[in-house]
């Protein structure tokens, strides 16, 4: 699979720095090469403290700054926060509508969103429950929700007509099949992560930093490059046939 720039994008996932660990590299990538990128944010980020003083609600307002500058530092000026609650969120016909009017509102040409399968990493990780419902529903949302007429027909009375997309990538799955080159974007990846201070620390403390670079070489072990991010890219844009035929040119 070769990688692209596509003219616009929307970035679906769970919390506030989901997207700044998964594929912020990327989307500065794409930024610089031109394409409009929004983010969504499905919960409010509201569960993620420790901190004996902080409330839910301070919690969210914090979060919510923090992913706008993070945004802004890879050159994102449009943040969508659909505040559901964080820790439980759940895959549900309403959560699935809210991201298909998203969707149709924004009309990218490419969605990201989170794997839905992931459930553990090895013996390491077991991934958070929100991650695999905002997968779940983003790509229920893109097929059938974004691009079928009569799905939504109340979505039509908002005036939002359906999209086609061309293509959905899919992050922090199991079996990818791009890996994208962002040695050049490894800092300013760093630097945006770098404004989620609840969740970091200020400054981001090195352990963070480090496991964000070892990662980031791991994904490109193999390539020509230092650092990757890694994507399950589906393309929309092809019949079957003719992404067997394009895979088979590739090769």
């Amino acid at each position: 699979m070769d990688f692209w720039t596509p003219a616009s994008a929307l970035v679906v996932a769970a919390h506030p720095d989901d997207i700044e660990f998964g594929c912020s590299g990327t989307v500065a990538r794409w930024v610089a090469g031109g394409s409009r990128v929004t983010y969504g944010l499905v919960t409010n980020g509201a569960a993620g403290s420790t901190a004996p003083d902080m409330t839910r609600e301070r919690l969210a307002e914090l979060r919510a700054a923090e992913q706008r500058a993070a945004a802004k530092v890879v050159g994102v000026e449009r943040v969508e926060l659909l505040g559901y609650e964080d820790g439980l969120l759940e895959p549900t016909l309403e959560v699935r509508k809210d991201i298909v009017r998203l969707i149709r509102r924004v009309r990218p040409e490419v969605v990201v969103t989170t794997d839905p399968t992931m459930r553990y990493v090895d013996d390491a990780y077991i991934n958070h429950p929100d991650h695999l419902a905002a997968g779940e529903a983003t790509l229920a949302a893109v097929i059938p929700g974004a691009d079928t007429r009569l799905a939504y027909p109340e979505l039509l009375d908002e005036g939002l007509e359906p999209v086609k997309l061309t293509a959905v990538w899919v992050m922090f799955g199991p079996s990818p099949n791009l890996v994208v080159d962002i040695s050049d974007q490894i800092d300013v990846k760093l630097e945006s992560l770098a404004c989620h201070v609840t969740q970091v620390g200020e400054p981001m403390n090195g352990e963070t930093s480090g496991s964000v670079r070892r990662w980031a070489e791991h994904v490109a072990r193999g390539e020509a490059f230092r650092y990757g991010e890694a994507f399950r890219v589906i393309r929309l844009d092809r019949s079957p046939g003719e992404e067997a035929e394009a895979l088979a040119a590739e090769s």
